[in-house]
């Protein structure tokens, strides 16, 4: 239809009434307003009102299925959701297992048209009822029930509610669910005879208490509750007079007519019961008609019998079955598909898991700043060929998952292109069988040390030398490597040279003619084999050169860190070091100006330090002692830019010491010389 609008002419809504209000011919009006007059329920919005209320229907369609002979329609059950906020409806379809169908949302939540002819609207909930078809995009949905909550809300509307209706179910998938049940053995059931356990000779363990004094609680479970127990108790029937004095007996029952004739029998039976004289290991006593034997007895219970009747043996009578032996678990062997841990896990359960890693492990040795977690080696091939001998590589170990990788060093004019020699993988020891049960052994981290022989995939190396952080890594893990446990190489230096002492302190000071109490590093190494027969390896003499070398490495110079930090600090105009201070002070619950490595870590990381990690780092072990507690008095007085400033033209004298970009050639400050009185003070003892 055509109107006007600010004097121009433009196609309106169809429902633009002609000349007069009157509706044009087949013209169709919408209601203004809703079903409800005006000024009737609340004034909110709907967005509002019936904000997060759903309205939730269940319903089924039929789908035909041309493709299978098994089925030729399928029955797919949905779900209905009409939101009242703005009318829109969603169809979401239950998952079924196995169902081979894409489920889930069938129709996403949006404003669904009403079919043809009235495509032009929109569906509301006038629509929905209980009983009833719905078609949304030409599927026939049918309507079978719906929750309380929509039961509520349509009898408020006016609604009457039909009654539900039949919940059709899918032949396919009640066929498939037959054939699953017959699938399924089903065990005949046993008759428990109850009664067996004690009737039949079924040995049972028991706990009987004799109580001589009216005081105790009962213990729970009990076969026979706290009471007198007569010697002569019968299984059965009890005979008149062995319960009460007087017994109403019935000498004719029914016999004369429906009048019985009744006697009083006053007869009375002496009962006698077990008392504590009649308890003794060995014996067997009458509970009611069943034979219990006496076994053992506590300590309370021995030393009373002792005590009072003079009774010393008390052997016990072994009333127990001996365990079953133990099943020892085999597993069979290898088979040589996939890795021996994924085939054992298809062992160790009917549906086999893949094998799990050790994830603790990993995220404890994985890389952190500067702690690389890997130890790296320099090697060479143990060969007479001319060509392979002076070939160099480097093995790197990972501790965080023991896997290892070979590193060939290029060197120029060999005519050998140096690169990868090995991926990064976990190796297996020679010398083991292929198909077994057992899982085989693997390189460890122990079995890498300066002077180790050690064969990757047939390829025979010896390692000859190591990086700085393997050397110190092992020596501060020392309780997990032997090779760098300075006290245990001591003590078998020890044994080794104890009964040539003398000889061997005469050969120190021959090798020293000037009397500088120092060695240089190769005459020591050599010394050191000869003395030892070649008994230690050369990483364990290498741990001796480095604990007693002459301390004269050059260490970070600690005031160009302090400049650095201190730079950063300024930029960022951090100067809250008095807080910073009484925090440390707080957490210091002893009062010794020491706080571990960690702490003083985490307390700075709490007031948001401007300072790099591996700088943070840095700076606290300047203040370590050797337990890693650091004087964070002096560390916070460093950092204190206002009081205590660093002039800024400090400059590094010597590079990191752990270096990531190791080539395997010698360290840049090897061990030079050795202070050899202290090692043989240690060794051998001071003389007198």
């Amino acid at each position: 239809h055509w109107g006007y609008c600010n004097k121009i002419a433009m196609l309106v809504a169809e429902d633009k009434p002609g000349i007069g209000g009157e509706p044009l011919h087949g013209q169709k009006l919408k209601p203004k307003y809703s079903v409800f007059p005006r000024g009737v329920g609340s004034d909110a919005p709907s967005w509002v009102a019936f904000d997060k209320q759903v309205l939730a229907f269940d319903a089924y369609f039929d789908e035909e299925v041309p493709e299978k002979n098994q089925e030729l329609y399928r029955i797919r059950h949905c779900k209905i959701y009409f939101y009242l906020e703005d009318d829109t409806i969603q169809v979401v379809e239950p998952q079924v297992k196995n169902s081979g169908i894409p489920q889930g949302t069938i129709v996403r939540r949006h404003r669904i048209p009403l079919p043809p002819p009235n495509e032009d609207q929109f569906y509301t909930v006038d629509y929905f009822n209980i009983n009833t078809e719905v078609i949304f995009y030409a599927r026939r949905y049918k309507i079978v029930d719906c929750d309380q909550f929509t039961k509520n809300f349509l009898r408020k509307l006016g609604v009457r509610l039909n009654p539900p209706a039949y919940h059709p179910e899918d032949p396919y998938t009640r066929d498939r669910q037959k054939i699953a049940d017959s699938m399924k053995p089903l065990r005949p059931y046993e008759r428990c005879d109850t009664l067996r356990q004690i009737h039949f000779g079924d040995p049972r363990e028991l706990i009987l208490h004799y109580f001589f004094v009216n005081s105790g609680r009962d213990a729970v479970p009990l076969f026979l509750s706290r009471k007198k127990l007569p010697k002569y108790a019968p299984a059965g029937l009890y005979q008149p007079g062995a319960v009460t004095d007087r017994t109403v007996l019935n000498v004719f029952g029914g016999l004369v007519g429906n009048k019985g004739r009744y006697i009083l029998d006053n007869r009375a039976v002496h009962q006698e019961f077990y008392k504590d004289s009649d308890l003794a290991i060995g014996t067997v006593i009458n509970v009611w008609g069943r034979r219990v034997k006496l076994c053992d007895c506590d300590e309370f219970t021995k030393e009373y019998y002792m005590t009072k009747y003079g009774i010393k043996d008390f052997t016990p009578i072994p009333f127990k079955a001996p365990p079953p032996a133990k099943i020892e678990r085999k597993f069979p062997p290898y088979t040589g598909f996939g890795s021996e841990e994924d085939s054992l896990c298809s062992c160790l359960s009917l549906l086999p898991q893949p094998p799990q890693k050790d994830f603790k492990k990993f995220m404890e040795k994985d890389r952190k700043g500067l702690e690389s977690n890997l130890l790296r080696f320099l090697a060479k091939f143990i060969t007479d060929n001319p060509i392979d001998k002076d070939r160099q590589f480097i093995i790197s170990y990972f501790l965080s998952d023991d896997t290892i990788t070979v590193f060939e060093t290029p060197q120029r004019n060999t005519g050998i292109l140096g690169g990868k020699f090995l991926e990064r993988s976990r190796i297996k020891k020679p010398g083991q069988e292929l198909f077994k049960s057992e899982i085989s052994e693997y390189f460890k981290a122990q079995d890498l040390f300066v002077g180790a022989k050690v064969c990757f995939h047939g390829h025979n190396f010896l390692l000859v030398d190591a990086d700085e952080y393997a050397f110190s890594y092992m020596e501060k893990h020392a309780d997990e490597f032997p090779m760098a446990n300075i006290s245990l190489i001591l003590n078998k230096l020890k044994a080794i040279g104890e009964p040539s002492s003398r000889e061997i302190k005469q050969i120190f000071a021959a090798t020293d003619p000037e009397h500088t109490n120092m060695i240089e590093y190769n005459p020591f190494r050599n010394l050191m084999v000869n003395i030892t027969g070649g008994k230690l390896s050369e990483h364990e003499i290498m741990t001796i050169g480095r604990h007693y070398s002459e301390q004269n490495e050059f260490e970070m110079d600690i005031n160009f860190l302090f400049a650095v930090a201190q730079e950063q600090l300024k930029k960022n105009s951090f100067e809250n070091f008095g807080q910073l201070s009484a925090t440390f002070i707080y957490n210091d619950r002893e009062k010794c100006g020491l706080l571990p490595h960690e702490k003083c870590r985490t307390i700075c990381k709490s007031f948001r330090l401007p300072l790099a990690d591996d700088l943070l780092r840095a700076l606290l072990t300047m203040f370590e002692d050797g337990k890693e507690q650091v004087d964070y008095k002096k560390f916070v007085n460093g950092l204190n830019w206002r009081e205590n400033p660093v002039p800024t033209f400090q400059t590094i004298k010597v590079p990191i010491k752990y270096e990531d970009d190791w080539s395997g050639q010698p360290p840049s400050l090897p061990v030079k010389r050795i202070k050899y009185l202290p090692l043989i003070e240690d060794v051998f003892g001071t003389e007198e």
